[in-house]
């Protein structure tokens, strides 16, 4: 098993449910295009609660609020490689936010042999 200690760039992507890149949800259209691009890895996470710019409360516990709820894409990988991407991102979106900041990363993996 080998380990890797060292700085990254967390970024996450927070958007919407309901948001769309032409016919397909927003989200699914950024994990495709990082996927494309090499990144190692991408995590969608669905929000129960939040709100916006607007801030209009969304939730889970009201059906007709339950359409739009929060959605995060978090992606963690060195500065130039999102720097490289984020012109592509920036197409692909209408609203939303994106915040960068350093992780360190601990990685474990194993070994091929």
């Amino acid at each position: 098993m080998t380990k890797f200690i060292g700085e990254k760039v967390l970024m996450r992507i927070f958007i919407g449910e309901s948001d769309k890149h032409g016919h397909i949800p927003l989200h699914e259209a950024l994990v495709e295009l990082l996927r494309k691009e090499g990144f190692a890895g991408a995590t969608v996470l669905r929000g129960v609660a939040g709100f916006g710019a607007h801030s209009v409360f969304h939730t889970d516990k009201l059906l007709r609020l339950s359409m739009d709820l929060p959605i995060v894409v978090e992606v963690v990988d060195d500065q130039d490689k999102i720097d490289a991407v984020m012109p592509r991102i920036d197409e692909m979106m209408s609203g939303g936010m994106i915040t960068l900041g350093k992780a360190t990363v601990i990685r474990y993996s194993h070994q091929r042999e």
